[in-house]
């Protein structure tokens, strides 16, 4: 933590002014010399150097140009929201409850809106993403292992975009290319990332936007063309019960939150908002960035609902209550080329069943959506996986080295299981990544929500007890599905990969647990420093001079008992008292 100067009235404004942002670091946060920048770098500047200048207007309670400039971080993080996985869990929900689930759609994309606003707050806020924040607030080993589990998350949605992008190519060139083929053409991704690094911020993010636009005009086609019916597609969103549904529907219910609310795309989102300019010292900028990125992101997110909600009613309108006997029937009434396919994959039936009732332009037009979902998802994936590494490392890597990686580890077992075996065990590797993704939500739910709740990161623009208590009811919600929806899926296996995989759940539980107590008990700690530090400078102005240069208080860890956090103190606080203090006020709060 750098050195502080100046007067005992500097140091109160600093540290009590509601106007100042300054992140106040967490008690086990540490610098390293040797790796830290000089005084007038930012210690945890990304690789996007280029910001987007915000035109002032202070005449306008809203201006169209402010939004206009703040537009593009939302719109890249609903990209998440419409990845293959997210395809895949529509038409299943499409095939298995008809309209029954899209409900679900339209409140998990809520709670996921609500989710992206507390770390779009967190960035704009403290001026530090997610990986950021948990580099400063949490020590060496728990860090690792959240950064540990954010990898997990993110090449598991790695896998998950390799095998739509290899079904897309297999459907578009009629099965001459082999999935395996498919697999292994996805390596030209990073070829593109190298392409892409000569774009300035502003020209990427309308490329991402084009991506966007075909997933909604080729999946909209589809939608005109199946023509589903609209009172029950209405019914559907607003009628929040499903009659009839079994463990199936519920199963599917719950995949669809799964994949819907992703953890990378946490703090993603956290990191993107860092790009606009902002004056993080004015209380006003602040508030109006909020305001923005909220109502970008609530467009965006729209955006990405209906897209959802055409993919989960062309299937609810084309392949609901029909048997694969049926779908091979007709398939080979018009001549299909993969009447073969049955019933193998729902993914692969996507395509094939709008080919076999609509005509080939509908398997084509379908192909190329699977395909812009896939590439865009891909993306912004190893924007999420770069993000990570350099908040939690403090450190830079190229991203062209980034996706070459997490692609190579991506390829791997897809290709194995490409090559090997068939689309239907393509299938059943998506369905555990969902689950996969599931397990791993908890490890960017938890920090967001506590980090946005603290006074010491956020100031005033903490949550409130409202906000506090619904987000601790949500992580205990979703903790709740996590395990129905492991261990229903688990138990369908029946093999000795269940029971390896329900440890890990167990584990990451409690690890959760870990993470939310860690941050419980640090926050009392700091404000008692906090408290401590300044009663000690007004008791005793002779030595404030020596103590303002020579004060650098850490937290490093706690003794055996887990009773009194350990102090490294300078000598100048040890001679005047000031330790004994801080002691004295950290005993009492731990007591």
């Amino acid at each position: 933590m750098a050195k502080q100067r100046g007067t005992v009235d500097e140091r109160s404004r600093l540290l009590d002014s509601p106007q100042s942002n300054k992140v106040i670091p967490s008690a086990n946060a540490h610098y390293d010399p040797k790796l830290s920048p000089g005084p007038q770098e930012d210690p945890f500047s990304t690789y996007l150097a280029d910001s987007v200048p915000i035109p002032e207007d202070d005449n306008q309670i809203f201006s169209f140009r402010k939004l206009w400039a703040f537009t593009g971080p939302g719109f890249l993080m609903s990209i998440a929201y419409l990845d293959p996985g997210n395809i895949e869990s529509d038409l299943q929900a499409g095939a298995v409850a008809g309209f029954k689930l899209l409900w679900v759609l339209l409140w998990s994309t809520i709670l996921g809106l609500l989710l992206q606003r507390l770390a779009a707050r967190l960035g704009v806020v403290t001026g530090m993403q997610l990986a950021e924040v948990c580099h400063q607030q949490y020590p060496r080993v728990p860090r690792i292992i959240l950064w540990l589990m954010v990898e997990v998350a993110i090449i598991g949605s790695d896998i998950q975009e390799v095998i739509g992008c290899a079904i897309s190519f297999s459907l578009l060139s009629a099965g001459r290319i082999p999935l395996w083929g498919g697999v292994l053409i996805t390596i030209s991704d990073t070829f593109l990332f190298f392409f892409l690094e000569k774009f300035n911020l502003r020209k990427l993010e309308a490329f991402f936007g084009l991506l966007i636009t075909i997933m909604a005009v080729t999946f909209g086609y589809e939608y005109v063309l199946v023509a589903p019916n609209q009172g029950e597609v209405l019914k559907g969103l607003f009628v929040t019960y499903c009659p009839g549904c079994g463990s199936a529907e519920l199963l599917q219910a719950v995949g669809i939150i799964g994949a819907i609310i992703m953890p990378h795309n946490i703090y993603l989102h956290s990191a993107l908002v860092k790009s606009r300019q902002i004056d993080r010292a004015n209380k006003k900028e602040v508030s109006e960035a909020n305001k923005y990125f909220f109502i970008e992101s609530g467009i965006a997110l729209f955006v990405s609902l209906i897209i959802n909600i055409f993919v989960i009613a062309v299937f609810a309108e084309a392949f609901y209550d029909k048997t694969n006997m049926e779908v091979n029937e007709k398939c080979n009434s018009t001549g299909s080329a993969h009447t073969d396919l049955f019933p193998l994959n729902n993914e692969t039936l996507d395509g094939v069943v709008l080919g076999c009732y609509f005509g080939p332009a509908a398997l084509y037009i379908w192909a190329i959506g699977i395909l812009a979902a896939g590439q865009s998802s891909t993306m912004t994936g190893t924007y999420s996986g770069q993000y990570v590494v350099e908040g939690f490392f403090n450190l830079r890597c190229s991203r062209f080295i980034r996706v070459f990686v997490t692609r190579l580890i991506a390829i791997v077992p897809t290709l194995s299981v490409a090559f090997f075996k068939d689309v239907q065990h393509l299938t059943g590797m998506n369905d555990f990544l969902n689950a996969l993704q599931s397990v791993q939500l908890p490890f960017a739910l938890i920090p967001v929500l506590t980090f946005t709740s603290q006074t010491s990161l956020m100031n005033d623009f903490a949550n409130g007890i409202v906000w506090k208590i619904l987000g601790a009811l949500f992580i205990i919600a979703i903790c709740g599905i996590n395990v129905y929806f492991v261990v229903a899926y688990m138990m369908s296996l029946n093999n000795v990969w269940a029971y390896i995989f329900i440890a890990y759940f167990g584990c990451s539980l409690v690890f959760a647990a870990y993470l939310v107590l860690a941050v419980m008990v640090e926050e009392p700690i700091l404000k008692a420093i906090q408290a401590s530090v300044a009663i000690g400078l007004e008791a005793d102005e002779s030595t404030n001079a020596a103590i303002n240069r020579q004060l650098d208080l850490h937290v490093r860890y706690m003794d055996q008992e887990g009773k009194l956090w350990r102090m490294f103190l300078d000598p100048v606080m040890v001679r005047d008292g000031t330790a004994n203090t801080i002691v004295a006020a950290v005993k009492g709060v731990l007591q």
